[in-house]
């Protein structure tokens, strides 16, 4: 089940007695606990019919105590529990049997929520059966990268907006895969841009400090064109807004990047679809690396790759005997066009 058709049970009150929300994505397992919490009850059942317990401050005894209660107004009470990947009582399955009995005959007028932070139940459980049987359990699965342009255009129309596709794909590329970095501002833009007018890159810029010009994925592709003047133009701009752009940020996109093209060079079937699917990219983002396969050979990206791994210890202190971020950038970026 996906988190769009829990968050719709939530809204008409057809929910299941027992949800355990879990996986490596935290925002959906937060913005599904956070509907059952703000919108599943009353303002009047919440004072009454609420209880939030924490992992690690709690017993599977006390939770399904708690469970077995009745509410004292209205039809449903609700149990939260938070960071439930802390409960001890996991780690052993002969410590579940409360859980157990209970799933056997769950409360009609509970509904509780197990909610893991960036964890997993272990499926081989006898109780992680028992719970995909009575219950929802949702697996909050990572967007993978090639995914986020798409994600990212369905959020946006979702809430009555729209975004040019160049304006989705910055973000996508700066902000990566952290959704709710994402949200945070795509919730920014929605605050300042009338609903019905396009998100654009000039509005990016403007409002969340990403120039459009002037970032990460701009120097790639202008290394990967092996475009000297424009290559400089940008590590200038960094210079100069070191916050905006630190080596530490530079440094992961652009390893991830001539890795991916030493996997393009290796490949012989270079079809847009096959690319996309071997280098785990959409195909809208291929354009920079074929360009540095024309300009390269596999031995340069190779090349290329040690000066990066060289510069990243040089950072981190090692051997670089005071050198500045802005001259290591310099030396970097000569080394790659040369």
């Amino acid at each position: 089940m996906d988190h769009q058709r829990i968050l719709r049970d939530i809204e008409s009150r057809n929910v299941a007695p027992v949800y355990v929300l879990m996986g490596d994505e935290p925002y959906f397992v937060d913005q599904i606990t956070d509907a059952f919490e703000d919108r599943f009850l009353t303002d009047e059942e919440k004072g009454f019919n609420l209880s939030i317990a924490y992992g690690r401050d709690s017993t599977m005894e006390q939770i399904i105590s708690v469970s077995r209660g009745f509410p004292m107004i209205g039809e449903k009470q609700l149990v939260i529990v938070k960071e439930a990947q802390d409960l001890n009582e996991w780690k052993k399955s002969d410590n579940l049997v409360l859980l157990e009995h209970y799933l056997n005959q769950p409360q009609p007028s509970t509904v509780l929520v197990f909610a893991f932070k960036n964890k997993k139940l272990d499926s081989r459980l006898k109780v992680a059966k028992q719970l995909a049987k009575v219950g929802v359990v949702f697996k909050s699965e990572k967007i993978k990268e090639n995914k986020l342009p798409e994600w990212i255009d369905h959020e946006v129309r979702s809430k009555g907006y729209t975004i040019e596709p160049q304006a989705c794909m910055l973000l996508a590329q700066y902000l990566g895969t952290d959704l709710s970095k994402l949200i945070n501002a795509l919730s920014k833009l929605m605050i300042v841009i009338p609903s019905g007018t396009p998100i654009t890159t000039a509005a990016i810029e403007k409002n969340i400090g990403i120039s459009k010009d002037y970032n990460v994925f701009e120097l790639q592709g202008a290394l990967a064109r092996l475009d000297v003047v424009k290559s400089n133009e940008i590590i200038a701009y960094f210079a100069a807004n070191p916050k905006a752009n630190p080596l530490q940020m530079v440094l992961p996109v652009l390893y991830s990047f001539f890795s991916r093209l030493l996997i393009y060079q290796s490949l012989k079937d270079r079809s847009q679809s096959n690319l996309a699917s071997k280098m785990g990219l959409s195909p809208w983002a291929l354009d920079d690396y074929h360009a540095a396969a024309r300009n390269m050979d596999p031995r340069k990206t190779e090349r290329i790759i040690s000066y990066l791994r060289k510069t990243h210890a040089q950072l981190y202190g090692r051997n670089n005997f005071g050198i500045t971020e802005e001259f290591l950038m310099k030396e970097l970026v000569f080394k790659i066009i040369h």
